[in-house]
């Protein structure tokens, strides 16, 4: 079948070969239309890859076309030039093509064959060369990458990490409902480790956990974290899941997903998470404030969790988003088709944010207490979302979960006039700074970036890595003396 990598329609692919088989039997678009009784713009569209088709449909072309419907899903292009013609489209539809902000070719029976060639090859090369310059930050965004596809591919739910929670949680008789200090402490002596709670802990850990003396060691006061069971069931999770020293960095994701994911699975047990949110779905009053406030957790991991169960038990896509102040991504999670902005790897961590997005609007608001709500009209489709900025020793991040248009009916604050248009990555969106102020200050400043734990992954290509100009220049506007 023709399919992509995240074993979607491969609609390049498929077009070229409708084109191909059409064109074989000297159909004209308009023959191809009449046959299946749609207008010849439609076949164009279909044949150019910018709609993927109901199997009804191709049923239909294939028949008019008089060839079985498994040769339209084949997965190889029919000719040479139509494999160039697709690798061509897929590279100027990709992260890399639009950040370098010129227009796309028009790739048609026009375009010379020699010309074709060399597109696609320089783009190769430029993607080679990429590739080639990869040292850590950079095996750091493959790593990322690679995790969020696996997310993806499983809705976010790992069905073998809530069975460890529920056997744990039964082991100390746990009777439903929030996961109390105590009932914290009591999965901790279960599994045979008793509490230290120290002022000297190492700056760089949370915790540490010593297994030849069955002793976990916690900071005295819990600095930096908002919930004080957090680190200790992040521990308790390591531990059960039998992690050892990591053996690259992918390693290490992957076990700090897992323990994150098992202690969000202990503080919201699913038995009882499950309910509350199906009971809250059926009476159309979703809310990821709702879900903290009843299991009594951090604003962050009710979000977190909701993105565990909202497809698997919910049935709805469902995207997650943390984004610093500063307007950089830190960490985000999607299966709703929401576009993040990526790097030419693919990588999201240190990317900049549109400013038209919920994530980025929140931050605007003197009212930090009210949960904010907005719609967003992007590339990939309209989203609603919800934001919440919390405060950390790296400075504020909002805190966002959203999801399709056709599913905010099931959630509250869906009632909402606040509305947005995004056009990233148009430069022309928000990335550019107005022309008057950049006319004003392109060549009369110099920002000194500060860059947060979050981009030590992945700074962002530009001038100034990791700073967003038109803030700068917004603050020199301010507080520039009058003449």
């Amino acid at each position: 079948m023709t399919t992509t990598a995240n074993g979607g329609l491969d609609t390049l692919v498929l077009g070229r070969r409708i084109r191909h088989l059409r064109t074989g039997r000297n159909m004209t678009l308009d023959d191809l239309g009449a046959a299946i009784g749609r207008a010849p713009s439609q076949v164009s569209m279909l044949e150019n890859g910018h709609r993927e088709p109901k199997l009804s449909l191709l049923a239909q072309v294939a028949e008019a076309l008089d060839v079985p419907l498994s040769e339209l899903l084949r997965t190889e292009p029919p000719t040479r030039r139509a494999a160039l013609e697709v690798e061509l489209e897929r590279a100027q539809r990709g992260p890399l093509f639009a950040s370098l902000g010129v227009s796309p070719v028009k790739v048609g029976r026009s375009l010379p064959a020699d010309a074709l060639e060399a597109l696609v090859r320089l783009q190769a090369e430029i993607q080679r060369l990429l590739m080639e310059n990869a040292a850590t930050p950079e095996e750091a965004r493959r790593a990322n990458a690679e995790l969020r596809i696996r997310m993806r591919a499983q809705d976010n739910y790992f069905p073998e990490l809530e069975e460890h929670a529920r056997k744990l949680l039964t082991a100390i008789d746990h009777p439903g409902g929030p996961l109390s200090q105590r009932a914290t402490a009591d999965i901790a002596a279960h599994l045979g480790f008793g509490l230290h709670y120290v002022p000297d802990l190492p700056h760089s850990t949370r915790s540490v956990t010593d297994l030849a003396h069955g002793r976990i060691y916690l900071p005295q006061g819990n600095p930096g974290t908002s919930d004080a069971r957090s680190p200790l069931l992040q521990a308790i999770a390591s531990h059960v899941l039998g992690h050892a020293e990591p053996t690259d960095y992918g390693d290490f994701l992957r076990q700090r997903v897992e323990a994150n994911y098992l202690a969000a699975a202990l503080m919201l047990p699913e038995d009882g998470a499950v309910p509350f949110l199906q009971e809250a779905k059926a009476e159309r009053r979703l809310s990821v404030e709702d879900l903290r406030d009843a299991f009594a957790v951090p604003y962050e991991t009710a979000a977190h969790r909701f993105t565990n169960l909202a497809t698997r038990h919910l049935g709805i896509p469902v995207h997650f988003m943390k984004v610093h102040e500063g307007g950089t991504l830190h960490k985000a999670y999607e299966n709703d088709g929401v576009k993040f902005p990526a790097d030419p790897l693919g990588a999201i961590e240190g990317q900049p944010v549109c400013r038209q997005w919920t994530a980025r609007v929140v931050f605007t608001l003197p009212d930090r207490f009210t949960p904010y709500y907005q719609y967003t009209d992007t590339s990939s489709g309209t989203y609603w979302c919800t934001s919440r900025v919390q405060p950390s020793s790296q400075g504020a991040f909002s805190v966002s979960v959203g999801v399709p248009f056709a599913h905010v009916r099931w959630f509250r604050g869906r009632e909402t006039t606040e509305r947005a248009a995004s056009k990233c990555p148009d430069p022309m969106c928000c990335r550019q700074p107005p022309a008057d102020l950049a006319e004003r200050w392109s060549d009369k400043s110099w920002p000194s970036a500060r860059p947060h734990a979050s981009l030590l992954a992945a700074l962002p290509v530009g001038v100034f890595p990791g700073v967003d100009t038109t803030e700068v220049y917004r603050f020199l506007d301010r507080h520039a003396p009058t003449d």
